[in-house]
């Protein structure tokens, strides 16, 4: 059997000297997938979201965080990721700083929750149109910059921001998120074909699926799917997310530690989905 080695395997997770794009990055998972990257060694990060106030607020707790690199800096970089035009305002902030992107994590997302008979049009309209034709034009437009930075031993990473909600069952009742539950199974399936696509370009995708993580917009679904102990109990683990989890699947898939994984979609809920056969109650993950 051949003698495998492992060479400079303290740099496995290290994020040294990246340049990453987090969209919905002002809060929530976006702002803890943010916090991650750059404490493990990223160099430039960008948030963004439609709120500027939100974006400076995020990047001052961002850059007062203990365990930076030096000169490691989080960028406001406001737009609204919803309209074409806004992914391009996105990209020409972006391109003022740097002309290659390392790490771009599609996040930004919404949800309606509504009863099945009443469901308007416009509320599932919009949330397909955020949650995957939004996706699939900012993976689009940074392709360029993705393929600068990527290469065949470290290409570049896309993140997109799926649900279990889009693997299993989502919320039905009351409050039905039928869109969001729709639209996150497609844009899971639209990375895996991007991961096809984007694979010989030196650039990877890969989904995350989380199933609910406590937050300030998601506590009201909680609430009323029972409450966070209900949950929690439930859950095959006994308790719901926490930002760990979040920052360590992102680190792995944005370090040579995951320069292999490509096209797949990591469940994040303790296996919760699975275990009760159908998601009775799938938070919005992207809080």
């Amino acid at each position: 059997m051949a003698d495998v080695q492992l060479t400079d395997f303290p740099s496995l997770f290290s994020l040294k000297g990246k340049v990453a794009v987090i969209t919905g990055g002002s809060r929530g998972l976006g702002l803890t997938a943010a916090s991650a990257i750059l404490q493990a060694g990223a160099s430039k990060v960008f948030i963004t979201s439609r709120k500027a106030a939100a974006c400076e607020e995020a990047c001052k707790a961002l850059n007062a965080l203990p365990n930076l690199s030096p000169g490691a800096v989080a960028i406001p970089a406001p737009a609204d990721s919803a309209t074409l035009a806004g992914v391009e305002d996105l990209l020409a902030q972006v391109r003022a700083h740097t002309d290659r992107v390392d790490i771009l994590f599609a996040n930004a997302g919404a949800s309606w929750g509504e009863a099945f008979d009443t469901h308007p049009d416009s509320a599932f309209a919009k949330v397909m149109d955020l949650n995957v034709k939004a996706v699939f034009n900012t993976i689009r437009l940074f392709a360029p910059l993705l393929e600068k930075a990527g290469s065949a031993a470290d290409p570049s990473r896309v993140l997109i921001m799926g649900s279990v909600a889009g693997l299993g069952i989502g919320t039905l009742g009351a409050q039905g998120t039928y869109g969001y539950s729709a639209s996150k199974a497609a844009v899971i399936h639209l990375g895996r074909n991007l991961a096809v696509e984007l694979g010989p370009r030196h650039v990877t995708v890969n989904s995350i699926c989380p199933g609910f993580f406590p937050s300030k917009m998601a506590n009201g679904l909680l609430e009323i799917s029972g409450g966070v102990d209900k949950l929690g109990k439930q859950n095959p683990l006994g308790r719901l997310g926490k930002p760990e989890d979040i920052a360590g699947v992102v680190v792995y898939l944005t370090s040579r530690a995951g320069a292999y994984v490509n096209g797949e979609a990591i469940a994040l809920d303790g296996s919760a989905v699975w275990a009760r056969g159908q998601l009775g109650s799938a938070g919005e993950s992207k809080l």
